[in-house]
C-alpha cells in the first residue's frame, strides 16, 4: 500500500514538473517573440502563493497577437490545436496542455490588463503574471449556473485576499448574481473584507 502510494506520488512529481516545463517553454518562445502576455489561471494563482494546478496552464494574449504566437510556439515544436471554442487556442508540449486565452468570459484582454501585470520568478523563469485583482475577476466571472463550484475558488481567495483591490473587483463583477453570492460567501467567513458603505471603486480595465 504504501509502495503504491510512493509511486502515486512520484508519478504526480513528475506530471507536476513536466507541465511547469511546459509553460516555461511557452513563456520564453512568448518573451522572444515580443509577444505581450501573462501568465494567468491556477499558475498565475499558484505564482502568487495560491494551489499548485494539476490540468494544464494559461496564459491571457491579445486576440490581435495569437498568430503571431502560434507560429512563434509551432516553430519551436510545439502542437497546435484550433478547438471548437471561439475563445481561445491549445497549445501542446508532449501530453502537457497550455491554453492561450485572449477573451475570457467574454471580455477581450486589453492592453491595460497586460500592463498591470507583474513580473515574477516561476521555477525559476522571470514572465509577466496576471495581477491578483484580474486573476481572481476572471475566475469568478466563470460562475454560472451550469459551473457553480465556489469550492474550488475558496482557497485562491484566501491565498490571494492581501494582494487583491477588493473594491475594485466588486465593481468589476457586480453584475453577475453568483460573483456578489461568491463575495457575500467570502465575507461571510472572514476570507475578504465587507464592502464599504456607498463605497463606488472604479471599474478594472
Amino acid at each position: 500500500m504504501t509502495d503504491r502510494f510512493d509511486q502515486a506520488r512520484s508519478d504526480q512529481a513528475r506530471s507536476d514538473q513536466a507541465l511547469r516545463d511546459a509553460l516555461k517553454r511557452v513563456a520564453t518562445t512568448l518573451k522572444a517573440t515580443n509577444v505581450p502576455f501573462a501568465l494567468s489561471g491556477g499558475y498565475a494563482s499558484w505564482a502568487r502563493g495560491g494551489p499548485e494546478p494539476v490540468h494544464d496552464a494559461d496564459f491571457v494574449l491579445l486576440e490581435e497577437d495569437v498568430g503571431k504566437a502560434l507560429k512563434a510556439l509551432e516553430d519551436v515544436g510545439l502542437r497546435i490545436e484550433h478547438p471548437p471554442e471561439d475563445w481561445l487556442e491549445k497549445v501542446y508540449d508532449g501530453n502537457c496542455l497550455v491554453d492561450l486565452i485572449f477573451r475570457p468570459a467574454e471580455r477581450p484582454v486589453t492592453r491595460e490588463q497586460l500592463e498591470r501585470a507583474e513580473e515574477l520568478r516561476v521555477d525559476s523563469v522571470l514572465m509577466p503574471v496576471q495581477s491578483a485583482t484580474d486573476l481572481l475577476v476572471g475566475k469568478i466571472l466563470v460562475l454560472n449556473e451550469h459551473t457553480c463550484d465556489y469550492g474550488r475558488l475558496f482557497p485562491h481567495a484566501r491565498a490571494l485576499r492581501e494582494q487583491v483591490d477588493w473594491p475594485a473587483l466588486r465593481r468589476e463583477v457586480d453584475h453577475s448574481p453568483f460573483a456578489r453570492a461568491f463575495l457575500a460567501l467570502c465575507a461571510e467567513i472572514g476570507i475578504v473584507p465587507e464592502p464599504e458603505p456607498g463605497a463606488r471603486p472604479e471599474a478594472v480595465a
